[in-house]
């Protein structure tokens, strides 16, 4: 009988392992494709204004080809958010059958959130040909709120891991009732949401006009690139100081919040006030760190205003309920890392504005556009390593001081979770290859229906309507609209 009991338990610990790099992997792969769904549908939305009011054909022309690579994108994304939903039961059963009243909610949210994107992703994109172009412009306004929408329920439900609260817990931690506004609206929503949100639209502002940022090194500066560099470049670009001071209360929150991810963000090791800023560093077990920059009294100083400002440590929390120190060592490298980007961020964004206030045109540095150029990975990696230091620093909690991650594993065994994963690989190999390999034919067919619009110069057209199909011998042949 006690074998029997005990049976459950080590294969749980088996699966740990590759349940958490299943989910890690899936995860990480899955928000390289979220900026991109979140934002391209406002960035497209903007530069289909501008067309309609300027009437300005190129506007009309990116926006069409944007609105492509959107449906594109999210029929990517919605095989790899599908996985990851499935992931949530398959992977760690006993949290959704101890708080899935609680996550729920959310989770259904986002449900609806998807098919509303699904549903006006395809009335937006058949309705350049079939629709007025000011009615195929409002219809398409439903689109960003869709998005919006599926964030929140996503960071809802991320945030009641992270800060449970609407809930009510029996004597021995069973779930007894849930408050619907309490668990959807837990206390770190209001800042994990709004950080992730602005770091969406910075990521998809700065991916997007990196590609025109290539162009122009290459030599394509004609109105089409200035005009598909400048909208999503200047809307990232003023964000990025808004992300500063949002990341900056964020950090502040966490210290109330969750004080062990803070302490090992900053890696401090004992509470103190007159705490210094490392940037860079790993700590040890003695509670020394190695190899870091410090600033003294700098973090308690970003904590309060005030180097008497208080700075939890790791020691303050008991060491079985606290990140390791590998974990606690990743976590700030991480944030460092995140935090150095966004710097560089504004940094970018400085540079920008100065040249196009003062000279009132876009820089024409090479160096600002090879800086520019490199923008979408730096955001992509950013966000990357915020998730990793939400994730990572909550442990080794996955429902932050009710849920260890162990207790909340499948019992499946090990060999299962090693082969799903090996599948995974995969899978998502082949669906990268299939997305990149989409993106380089369409950019591939848009270059050369341009260079055969060169006679007309690529400015004018009929973005709304029907456009000539290219024939297979590169002649203009009318058989109806392309996409």
């Amino acid at each position: 009988m006690l074998v029997m009991m005990r049976f459950p338990t080590i294969l749980a610990a088996d699966a740990l392992l590759p349940s958490r790099i299943q989910m890690a992997f899936t995860l990480a792969y899955h928000v390289i494709m979220v900026p991109l769904g979140v934002a391209l549908p406002t960035y497209a939305l903007l530069m289909n204004g501008i067309g309609i009011f300027k009437k300005d054909p190129v506007a009309l022309r990116i926006a069409r080809r944007w609105s492509v690579v959107m449906a594109v994108q999210f029929a990517v994304g919605a095989v790899t958010g599908t996985i990851l939903s499935f992931e949530f039961g398959i992977l760690w059963p006993r949290l959704m059958g101890r708080f899935g009243a609680a996550l729920g909610l959310g989770f259904a949210i986002e449900g609806l959130a998807f098919f509303l994107e699904a549903i006006f992703i395809g009335i937006y994109l058949y309705g350049w040909t079939r629709l007025r172009p000011k009615t195929h412009f409002l219809l398409g306004l439903a689109l960003p709120p869709a998005g919006v929408l599926g964030t929140f329920s996503v960071l809802a439900a991320n945030s009641f891991m992270q800060t449970p609260g609407g809930i009510t817990l029996s004597a021995t931690g069973e779930l007894l009732s849930v408050d619907v506004l309490g668990a959807l609206f837990p206390r770190s929503l209001g800042y994990e949401f709004w950080h992730f949100l602005i770091a969406a639209y910075m990521a998809a502002g700065f991916v997007v006009a990196s590609i025109y940022a290539v162009a122009w090194l290459r030599g394509r500066r004609d109105h089409y690139q200035r005009l598909a560099f400048a909208i999503p470049f200047t809307v990232a670009a003023l964000l990025a100081p808004v992300q500063l001071v949002v990341g900056d209360l964020s950090a502040r929150g966490l210290v109330d919040d969750q004080p062990a991810k803070f302490a090992a963000m900053e890696i401090t090791w004992k509470t103190r006030s007159h705490n210094p800023e490392y940037i860079g560093g790993l700590i040890n077990g003695a509670g020394q760190v190695n190899f870091g920059i410090a600033i003294p009294s700098f973090d308690s100083v970003l904590i309060g205003l005030s180097p008497n400002s208080v700075a939890p440590g790791l020691t303050s929390v008991p060491a079985d309920a606290r990140p390791s120190i590998v974990e606690a060592n990743i976590t700030h490298l991480a944030f460092d890392l995140m935090v150095g980007l966004g710097s560089a961020g504004v940094f970018l964004m400085v540079w920008y504005f100065v040249v196009l206030l003062g000279r009132r045109h876009l820089p024409q540095s090479p160096w600002f556009y090879r800086v520019a150029s490199l923008a979408g990975i730096g955001s992509y990696i950013a966000i990357e390593c915020g998730w990793t230091t939400t994730e990572v620093g909550r442990q080794p909690w996955i429902v932050y001081n009710l849920m260890r991650v162990a207790d909340a594993v499948t019992s499946a065994p090990a060999s299962f979770v090693w082969i799903m994963l090996s599948a995974l690989l995969v899978v998502y190999v082949l669906i990268a290859l299939i997305f990149v390999n989409v993106l380089l034919g369409l950019a591939a067919r848009w270059r050369h229906e341009d260079e055969r619009e060169l006679v007309r110069a690529p400015e004018e057209g009929a973005p709304y309507g029907p456009r000539p199909e290219l024939a297979s011998d590169g002649s203009v042949s009318p058989m109806g609209p392309l996409p």
